[in-house]
């Protein structure tokens, strides 16, 4: 699995880190670098969870985070 971690500063100064491909998964931080870690995070959580639920395959996987 390939996500991509597209990231954009908001005008307040935070840094706001959102999984393309992972519908809802986006998160804030101070800094780039914390936004994209806090993503990155949920979306491993996210997969986690629909791998419990069933929702997901159970196959051996490899996950890549490539920042935009």
């Amino acid at each position: 699995m390939n996500f991509t971690v597209e990231t954009e500063q908001e005008t307040d100064g935070r840094w706001i880190a959102e999984v393309a491909e992972i519908p809802g998964v986006m998160k804030y931080g101070t800094t780039r670098e914390q936004a994209i870690a806090q993503a990155e995070a949920l979306a491993l959580r996210v997969i986690a969870d629909r791998i419990e639920h069933g929702e997901q395959s159970v196959e051996p996987i490899q996950i890549k985070f490539s920042a935009a």
